[in-house]
């Protein structure tokens, strides 16, 4: 009986476009692109303006920060250590705030008091006050990345392709504004460049943090009313209980037990350690520590060539989100992200080819981040019937991956080594082998998992009544949700059974 209920869904085909999912309603499908039209458009935003202010230190750096400071050594990745480091512990206590504090006001608090400390940087004259003002940069950046897929939820796939535009679109853009004010504003008002553009990075990062307060949604249990009436919230509420969605929840000491005693919670963990230690080659500067070392280019347009590589990043992103979501599935689609990647570090590992192979190495070193919405989408589905669960492995697997890049670009990128990084791009591309190694280990898991529970099912629709083959048939679709990257067409089905439901109001 579950097979024949199960078979009688309608699959959809890989070309058939899908935004929202077949039962629901017109005010369903109003409130959902009404948030869509307030959170998205925001969420790349914010993210475009984290990685700016993020990665400007390296525009900085490669435009006359280095002399001017006189930075001879390592402290290029010293300065990014510290601001990891400040991003790692910030979210230790993003982790419980952010399920008692309104996603609304968290997050753009964090955006404005982070752009005050960009802002800050324009005035240093010395390494460790530039270094204070990174590591409170990094604290304040902190909250934004788990707490937009806490909001995002499971529904981050496609949505989520569009969100992280914003990272490869703020490395972009930092490129750009030092390529102007290196060569426009040197020596305005007797500051340098690089001063100048700090100053123009944080009258763009505040105004996008304040806008946040107005177009963030909230959740169910912690509306924001600026954005929804009653009303919406209402529709919103019962699309979600309808569905089996839980709608809120305090973090406690027993949901960190629980998820720490988990085997699946750490093989999550492992992979994604692998995924950001395989693209830390693009966060160092080595590409443009590259051009610069060419000999050949004036500050302005080291900045303006440094873009390329996060220019094609953004088609990279796209393409691998929606190529996941449509007919590839996440296992193939992190696979071939993470081969294309790995062939890039090859050319770059071995350095000792013609230019244009590591121009090449460069412009493929994006593939890295491309996965990154794939696989934290794919997390975000198989827990998504606990709010509190989710919000603390989300910070987890964060917490302990990005603590991870920490140290390693210490050990493997010194600025001294650049720009033949030898032990960095040989590290990388293990890391990227390994990763496809993992994601497959992973989908076999999951597999299993997903044998077990038919196996389960199945004994009990053979005894109960045909209302418990409903309830079996419910528990079936659970354990498809698990495995959603076995079979693209898979995915459809869960959506017929109402799995791609928005997290936020």
């Amino acid at each position: 009986m579950a097979s024949a209920l199960k078979e009688s869904v309608p699959r959809d085909r890989w070309w058939e476009w899908r935004w929202f999912s077949p039962d629901d309603t017109k005010e369903e499908r109003r409130l959902i692109t009404k948030i869509d039209l307030l959170l998205v458009p925001y969420s790349v935003l914010g993210y475009w303006v984290k990685y700016v202010d993020q990665s400007n230190l390296n525009n900085a750096y490669v435009a006359g920060m280095k002399e001017d400071l006189g930075f001879y050594g390592n402290e290029l990745v010293q300065l990014q250590t510290l601001f990891t480091l400040g991003s790692v512990l910030g979210q230790i206590p993003f982790l419980f705030i952010m399920t008692y504090v309104p996603i609304q006001y968290l997050i753009p608090i964090c955006d404005v008091l982070w752009g005050v400390f960009t802002l800050l940087q324009y005035r240093v004259h010395s390494y460790a006050e530039l270094a204070a003002y990174r590591f409170m940069v990094g604290w304040f950046e902190a909250a934004f990345f788990p707490a937009m897929h806490y909001v995002f939820g499971h529904e981050i796939a496609r949505r989520g392709g569009i969100f992280y535009t914003g990272l490869a679109a703020g490395t972009l853009t930092a490129g750009l504004i030092q390529a102007g004010a290196s060569s426009s504003l040197e020596g305005v008002h007797g500051m340098e460049g690089w001063r100048w553009m700090y100053i123009i990075c944080a009258l763009i990062t505040i105004p996008v943090g304040i806008f946040g307060f107005f177009v963030i949604p909230g959740t169910i249990d912690q509306p924001n009313r600026w954005c929804v009436n009653d009303k919406e919230i209402e529709t919103a509420r019962e699309r979600l209980e309808k569905h089996g969605h839980v709608l809120h929840g305090k973090m406690k000491f027993g949901h960190i037990k629980r998820t720490l005693l988990g085997f699946r919670s750490w093989l999550v963990i492992t992979t994604d350690v692998l995924f950001w230690n395989a693209g830390i080659h693009k966060n160092t500067g080595s590409y443009l520590l590259w051009i610069k070392s060419l000999g050949r280019y004036s500050a302005a347009r080291i900045n303006e060539l440094g873009t390329i590589s996060p220019a094609l990043g953004i088609a990279y992103t796209l393409i691998a989100c929606f190529a996941s979501d449509m007919f590839l599935g996440p296992t193939w689609s992190i696979t071939i992200c993470s081969v294309l990647n790995a062939i890039g570090l090859i050319f770059l590992t071995i350095w000792t080819v013609p230019e244009g192979g590591l121009w090449f190495g460069f412009a493929t070193m994006y593939w890295s981040n491309a996965l990154s919405s794939v696989f934290h989408g794919w997390v975000n589905n198989l827990l998504r019937d606990s709010p509190e669960e989710r919000s603390f492995t989300l910070v987890l697997i964060n917490l302990l991956s990005q603590s991870s890049t920490a140290w390693t670009p210490l050990l493997t990128f010194p600025t001294v080594e650049s720009p033949r990084y030898r032990k960095g791009f040989s590290f990388c591309l293990g890391c990227a082998v390994a990763l496809i190694v993992f994601t497959w280990i992973m989908h076999y898991y999951l597999k299993r998992d997903k044998k077990h529970d038919t196996g389960s099912t199945d004994e009990e629709t053979s005894t109960q009544s045909e209302v418990g083959v409903v309830s079996s048939v419910e528990l079936k679709g659970q354990s498809d949700l698990d495995a959603r990257d076995d079979d693209p067409a898979a995915v459809r089905v869960n959506k017929e059974t109402g799995d791609d439901k928005i997290t936020a109001i």
